[in-house]
């Protein structure tokens, strides 16, 4: 009986290590943008449209912190190793949009795009200068 608990306790111990291991592992490998529907001549992503961002994650549980400039505008959690999310920018310009992966993010991901004024037509968007 007591090298049956034994053994179990030593199972839980060997679980525990390895979900925290996974935990500290966690990731954001790769992240990407849908411009939808939205077009432009220099650019697709304008101001006022909306996009999903993408992001390919290694930890299919652990929450993931999306930033456009630095500045957090989500949080998800991942299904099947992907996040996704809508961004609508608000300012012209350059923009970096990036992610990282709770509760250890030891590496960032991240796209730079250029964003243009956008002009709603429909469910679209036209997406001038950039």
């Amino acid at each position: 009986m007591r090298k049956r608990v034994a053994a179990v306790a030593a199972a839980i111990g060997t679980g525990a290590a390895v979900a925290s291991a996974g935990a500290a592992g966690a990731t954001v490998t790769q992240v990407g943008m849908y411009p939808g529907i939205n077009f432009g001549l220099v650019t697709n992503y304008g101001t006022g449209c909306t996009y999903t961002a993408r992001a390919t994650v290694t930890d299919t549980v652990a929450p993931v912190t999306f930033y456009d400039n630095g500045i957090a505008f989500g949080v998800v959690r991942p299904s099947g190793g992907v996040a996704l999310i809508d961004w609508v920018p608000a300012t012209p310009g350059p923009h970096t949009v990036s992610a990282v992966q709770e509760p250890v993010a030891p590496y960032v991901a991240g796209i730079d795009l250029r964003v243009g004024e956008g002009v709603h037509l429909g469910y679209a968007c036209v997406v001038l200068g950039g």
